[in-house]
């Protein structure tokens, strides 16, 4: 008990919006630059709910949310109902990292809903981000563009130890989700000794290179929607022509729409361009039950109506703490992934992979290369460590959680780290899940399972089969009898 009395002595209640009952927040005060303690200073916040049980584990739950530069408070309301078995007798623990949330926040503007002419334009995105450096720079604590060299990964897993050792906590169990895997591990190669057990939902491993890697996945994925279509009867009736639709419209690029704003309502219009169209699309590919409607949306993109895949491309942007400290979001990828991108090309050489550039057959694998590139080129680089970069074997049980259908941290990823783990890794892969695990059929109750075990050979024995019969959410079907009609005729004509 003499653990909970201390969180009760370094915490106060607070009430946190979208959460019904009190909880206990805190904060702990870390240096800017870890090497001039005496200089200035961050306030690092974190909030606590408490275990329900009187009987309390002394091991805590601490989530490390993705992005990176989402807030792990503000994803307290949709998270908490996942680790309701967990939270009966171990505190949940949500900290926010430095440079998100109400830790120094490095935010940008708000671009949901700017105008579609701009959302998606690359130019536009880094003039964008050359105004908030120049805000950021001067912004309380930071005196310089140079102040933002501290925002890595391993030097916020220091923070997340202070928050621990304030806790009173002598080990903790970590719940990562996509970036937050890798905080996770990396807080697990900097500090085993406090690293009870450890669940990674959606792997990034440090060495995957954030940007570049997402291309080819988000192709895999987009490449497995066309097949799955065209495997299906129900979906190849609706849309015998998908592929070709598809090549049709990168094919009619550039070209000015007309069309209504998902989030405002009005009819704007745009410049439609290979970077926009592929934008729109790859955001839907994170959730099957998104992804599902991609092949209506594409079938009427091609017809010239976009409001179906515009209204596809904001549905995850609208979701409760999905916003993102885009100064963090950068701060972190420029020094971790930036020196490991591809040289930027000139134009009309050769791509930024270095080999010809992608035909229509694989448009995705170039697409958010270019945004980095020029982002990371004026935006200030912090450095890690080389070790940084590799995985140690695992001195805990870690379960790793990958979805087959994910564009971003497929399993190929989670195979990698699990093998550098060793033998106190369980990859568990769900066939029909996209990105993000904890949230999906019996997964949550399988993570309660790992954690809850009484010791590593327990818990890396959980039984995950329930998760192998999930199944992929079907293509929506139109409602509309003459699009319903065209199709048919057009199934019918192909047959002659």
């Amino acid at each position: 008990m003499a653990a909970h009395a201390q969180v009760d002595a370094v915490t106060a209640p607070c009430r946190i919006p979208g959460l019904a009952n009190e909880v206990r927040c805190g904060m702990v005060r870390r240096p800017l630059d870890p090497t001039r303690p005496t200089g200035p200073q961050l306030d690092i916040r974190f909030m606590v709910v408490p275990a329900v049980a009187r009987r309390r584990l002394p091991d805590p739950v601490l989530l490390l949310a993705g992005g990176p530069g989402q807030s792990a408070m503000a994803l307290a309301p949709a998270v908490l109902p996942l680790f309701a078995r967990l939270n009966n007798r171990r505190d949940i623990v949500f900290v926010d990292q430095r440079g998100t949330g109400h830790s120094a926040p490095l935010e940008c503007d708000d671009t949901r809903h700017a105008p579609l002419a701009d959302a998606v334009d690359t130019d536009a995105q880094l003039v964008r981000l050359r105004r908030c450096l120049e805000r950021l720079q001067t912004t309380a604590p930071l005196t310089s563009a140079n102040d933002l060299k501290f925002f890595t990964t391993p030097i916020a897993m220091q923070d997340l130890d202070a928050v621990r050792a304030r806790l009173g906590a002598e080990r903790v169990n970590l719940v990562g989700a996509s970036y937050g895997t890798r905080a996770a591990l990396d807080y697990a190669r900097q500090f085993p000794d406090h690293v009870r057990r450890s669940v990674l939902d959606g792997v990034a491993p440090p060495d995957m290179v954030l940007p570049a890697s997402s291309g080819l996945d988000a192709q895999a994925a987009f490449d497995a929607m066309l097949a799955d279509c065209e495997h299906s009867p129900a979906c190849r009736r609706a849309h015998p022509t998908l592929r070709a639709d598809w090549i049709g419209l990168l094919a009619n690029l550039p070209k000015e729409v007309n069309a209504a704003h998902p989030l405002t309502g009005r009819r704007e219009t745009f410049t439609l361009d290979r970077d926009r169209l592929l934008g729109m699309v790859r955001g839907p590919l994170y959730a099957p039950a998104l992804a599902a409607g991609l092949p209506q949306a594409i079938t009427e993109a091609a017809q010239g109506r976009y409001e179906a895949l515009l209204g596809l491309s904001a549905a995850l942007s609208g979701r409760r703490g999905g916003s993102t400290a885009m100064g963090m979001h950068f701060s972190v990828v420029c020094a971790e992934d930036g020196p490991r991108l591809p040289p930027e090309s000139p134009a009309g050489a050769t791509s930024a992979s270095g080999a010809s550039p992608a035909p229509d057959t694989a448009p995705f694998i170039e697409h958010p290369i270019q945004l980095y590139q020029g982002a990371c080129a004026f935006w200030p680089r912090g450095s890690v460590p080389e070790a940084f970069y590799r995985v140690r074997p695992g001195s805990s049980a870690v379960l790793l959680l990958s979805g087959g259908l994910d564009p971003a941290t497929p399993p190929r990823h989670g195979e990698r780290v699990a093998r550098a783990l060793g033998p106190k890794a369980l990859h568990v892969v769900v066939p029909n899940a996209g990105h993000g695990l904890m949230g999906v059929g019996c997964v949550r109750d399988v993570m309660f399972r790992f954690i809850d075990a009484s010791d590593d050979p327990a818990a890396l024995a959980v039984d995950a089969s329930c998760v192998t019969g999930i199944p992929r959410p079907p293509a929506f079907e139109s409602v509309n009898p003459l699009a319903s009609a065209a199709a048919a005729s057009a199934v019918e004509k192909g047959a002659r």
